[in-house]
């Protein structure tokens, strides 16, 4: 009979960053590295174990629910290789100008009914200028945050112009999302017609104007692990509120279509690292979850997430709200996000009035 040797330092180091962050610490580049490189299953499942165990010194019990309504589709100027919106793509997805105020409200009638903190006004065009389009975006927001029902969010592209993001602000947005969607060093192979400096900037205009930062990306686009986590470090960098992470699901007729799906317990994983890495945030499992993790789906909470957008995607459709719901009751999960402030984030790298110290970063590990 043979018997398989356990690497016992691994499951140690775990424990040891596990307990620093839970301290209040923040790990290192190097640190993470190690995370991320985590291979076999059973110190996989301590990783989680270990995620989880942050998440509900840090969240609780409460589950963040958001929603989108595409409030323009297709005919996007810009190439994302992953977007089914892009004009430079044939993919067969609607095309339609901006919506009228019936649909948005329709959306806040059905969030109201289901929990759902927020609803996001998500628009496929390069950005936001000021003019007439900005005004009725504005009325959107303010029609949205008079009737009370729900949280308006929204994602309208990169600006250009801080008196954009201020009328915004005024118009009532709290939170607005931008996502990184993958390390600077990845950026370019994924788009060309704006740089990941852009979206930096955006950000520096939105967070001038006291507007909450949703940011994230999206994984399974041939980034390395390597690229993951410098994305996770950067949107500690930025003091992102939310951090969507997004699957990818390949979309016939864009330059990804052919992209091999990610293992679900490699999705699971780098939710785990993340969770490490901005510990305070809330990360939420977006796009592409029914589709890449199938009935694992549930374990995204025990890897550390905190969030979860639910209802129907830009382009692809998701599983039943009714469906999610159940799910969060099944594990214990109260869908009831009160603290619309984002004020939980406080003393972390998410909170407009933090001073920690954010750490140097390590040279990578050399393999």
């Amino acid at each position: 009979m043979s018997s398989a040797t356990v690497d016992e330092s691994v499951s140690s180091r775990i424990a040891a960053l596990g307990r620093k962050v839970l301290n209040g610490g923040l790990i290192g580049r190097n640190e993470a590295l190690f995370l991320f490189g985590i291979e076999a299953n059973a110190d996989i499942q301590d990783l989680l174990s270990w995620a989880n165990r942050i998440r509900e010194h840090f969240k609780g019990n409460k589950v963040h629910l958001c929603s989108i309504v595409n409030a323009k589709a297709g005919g996007c100027s810009e190439n994302c290789s992953f977007c089914a919106q892009s004009s430079f793509y044939q993919t067969g997805s609607p095309k339609y100008g901006f919506v009228d105020p019936e649909p948005v409200d329709q959306a806040a009638d059905e969030a109201k009914r289901n929990s759902v903190t927020a609803v996001g006004l998500v628009a496929a065009w390069k950005g936001l200028n000021e003019g007439p389009m900005l005004d009725e975006v504005c009325d959107r927001i303010r029609e949205m945050k008079t009737g009370g029902k729900t949280r308006p969010d929204a994602s309208l592209g990169i600006i250009k112009n801080q008196r954009v993001a201020d009328r915004l602000k005024e118009a009532g947005l709290e939170c607005y999302g931008h996502n990184l969607e993958s390390s600077r060093r990845f950026f370019p192979k994924h788009c060309t017609t704006h740089t990941f400096e852009d979206r930096l900037e955006t950000i520096g205009y939105l967070k001038n104007a006291g507007i909450k930062i949703c940011s994230g990306g999206i994984i399974g686009m041939g980034e390395t692990r390597e690229d993951r986590c410098d994305l996770a470090f950067e949107l500690r960098a930025i003091g992102a509120n939310v951090v969507p992470i997004n699957i990818l699901n390949p979309i016939s007729g864009t330059p990804f279509e052919k992209n091999p799906p990610l293992a679900p317990l490699e999705i699971l994983k780098t939710i785990a690292c993340f969770r490490f890495i901005l510990p305070r945030q809330e990360i939420m499992i977006a796009g592409g979850r029914t589709v890449n993790l199938r009935d694992l789906q549930s374990m995204v909470f025990t890897a550390g997430a905190s969030a979860l957008m639910v209802g129907n995607y830009l382009t692809t459709l998701n599983q039943s709200v009714e469906k999610d719901l159940q799910m969060l009751r099944d594990l214990g999960l109260d869908p009831q996000w009160e603290d619309e402030s984002f004020t939980s984030q406080s003393g972390g790298c998410g909170d407009d009035g933090c001073s920690c110290e954010q750490p140097q970063r390590e040279p990578a590990l050399v393999e």
